[in-house]
């Protein structure tokens, strides 16, 4: 396999389990009978992987692993590295080899490279919004089921960083936890009673009160639940650096330069992984 293979930052199991899931949807019990029934058994094609538009690549990897998957005797050589910004025209991989091969995996492979480097090119534009300040941009847990490693691996790929991987990981205790629990205190008492030492506590919080009585308490992080900037950079100056700050709810390309300038540590987008648009790539064979 290939450089960027080696480098994906993702586990072979992981890419080669989603591969064989997509590649099992997309051949059904009859094959690719298109592709069966027009190019000979025996052919052999050489193509190029080309970015439509400017962006930001993540995924080369997992498009090498699908046409792998179909063929082991495909060559696939990555041009530029996940994370490398190209421009509009750039090719980023030359693949060759059987033609059935190419045809056959070509639509999951570009699946996955334009879905992933879709997210790390966001990512980056958030990045890019945000230089100077000392605040990070961080995904959330709103991903597409089942790509969820992915989708993180490529928000790393844009320049931003992760917040937890799942439920298992991190406390994050949330408003309906709150309301569950009898208040913000009861929940974070409960939450240092039944969290080992190598579990950190996050608290959501919306309002300056709620903040004070968090921090009343043993917490390493409080979310700073859909305030205006001028509400955060008082909730900043309250935490005095004493916890970890991360500002979230409906931060856009627009507002979040204005966030990170209140001082936050955090900035967590959702929209990083539910709603970034592909980057448009293409298989181009050639002559």
């Amino acid at each position: 396999m290939s450089e960027a293979s080696g480098d994906a930052g993702l586990p072979r199991v992981l890419i080669a389990r989603a591969v064989e899931a997509a590649l099992a949807e997309d051949l059904g019990t009859r094959g690719d009978i298109t592709t069966d029934a027009t190019v000979a058994a025996d052919a052999t094609a050489a193509a190029t992987f080309g970015a439509r538009r400017a962006g930001v690549i993540a995924g080369l990897a997992v498009a090498e692993a699908a046409l792998h998957a179909v063929d082991s005797r495909v060559s696939f050589e990555a041009l530029v590295h996940d994370g490398a910004a190209v421009e509009a025209g750039a090719v980023v991989a030359r693949v060759s080899g059987p033609a059935r091969a190419l045809l056959t995996g070509e639509r999951v492979a570009l699946n996955f490279l334009s879905h992933m480097s879709g997210i790390a090119t966001l990512t980056r534009r958030y990045v890019e919004r945000i230089a100077g300040t000392r605040a990070r941009i961080a995904d959330t847990r709103k991903t597409t089921p089942g790509l969820r490693a992915f989708e993180k691996y490529a928000v790393r790929c844009g320049g931003g960083v992760n917040h937890r991987s799942g439920l298992h990981d991190a406390i994050l205790i949330k408003d309906n936890h709150i309301v569950a629990a009898g208040g913000v205190e009861a929940a974070i008492r409960a939450a240092r009673a039944h969290a080992g030492h190598m579990v950190k506590i996050e608290v959501e919080v919306g309002s300056l009160d709620e903040l004070q009585a968090a921090l009343r308490h043993p917490v390493d992080a409080v979310l700073l639940d859909n305030m205006d900037v001028t509400v955060l950079r008082q909730a900043v100056a309250m935490v005095g650096g004493r916890v970890t700050t991360e500002a979230s709810g409906g931060v856009t390309l627009d507002s979040v330069r204005a966030i990170a300038e209140t001082g936050v540590d955090l900035i967590s987008v959702g929209a990083l992984t539910h709603s970034a648009p592909i980057l448009d790539l293409g298989l181009d064979f050639l002559p």
